[in-house]
């Protein structure tokens, strides 16, 4: 039997269930060996930032002139280099703060650091419905560390617009809670 699809039954699912609006997300923890490392004054400064990527390695497994897929192991898009825009605050408290967790994972004056993997190091991410209240699913990233915190650039004929700036976090994999 063939589904009708219409305006009508559009219509229905689209009262139903609404559209998921690029504002409907938000930042909601960034842990550091477990310690928080934002608060909630620093992330209603994030701007942009995305729910993470999956994808299934395939292997072909060719039988007869067939190429059989098989699936393999599970590859995290995106998770040697996760984005997330912050308004740039005028005090440098952001940045600042993503600098020194840099030279915590490695300082190129005493060439140490962190090395080590911390599964206590996460980012928690939610999505947000129509009247903004979280879903109940949330995203964690797992074994976050920082990889590169943006310049900022200024403009000495700008009109005063504020800035932004893009921290680069890796991490391992993500799980849903």
């Amino acid at each position: 039997m063939a589904h009708d699809q219409n305006i009508s039954t559009f219509y229905r699912a689209a009262q139903n269930r609404d559209f998921a609006r690029n504002f409907s997300f938000r930042v909601e923890e960034i842990k550091d060996r477990g310690q928080p490392l934002l608060d909630a004054n620093d992330l209603v400064y994030v701007t942009t930032a995305s729910l993470p990527g999956r994808t299934i390695s395939v292997t072909q497994q060719p039988y007869m002139g067939l190429d059989f897929q098989i699936p393999g192991a599970a590859k995290y898009e995106g998770s040697s280099g996760y984005e997330i825009t912050f308004r740039a605050d005028g005090s440098n408290i952001l940045r600042s703060l993503f600098e020194r967790w840099t030279f915590l994972t490695f300082d190129d004056a005493t060439s140490t650091g962190t090395y080590r993997i911390y599964d206590t190091s996460i980012i928690k991410l939610v999505q947000l419905d129509q009247d903004l209240n979280p879903l109940p699913e949330k995203y964690k990233l797992h074994g976050v560390f920082p990889v590169s915190v943006g310049s900022l650039g200024y403009d000495m004929t700008g009109n005063g617009d504020p800035i932004t700036l893009t921290v680069s976090l890796a991490y391992q994999f993500w799980t849903k809670e």
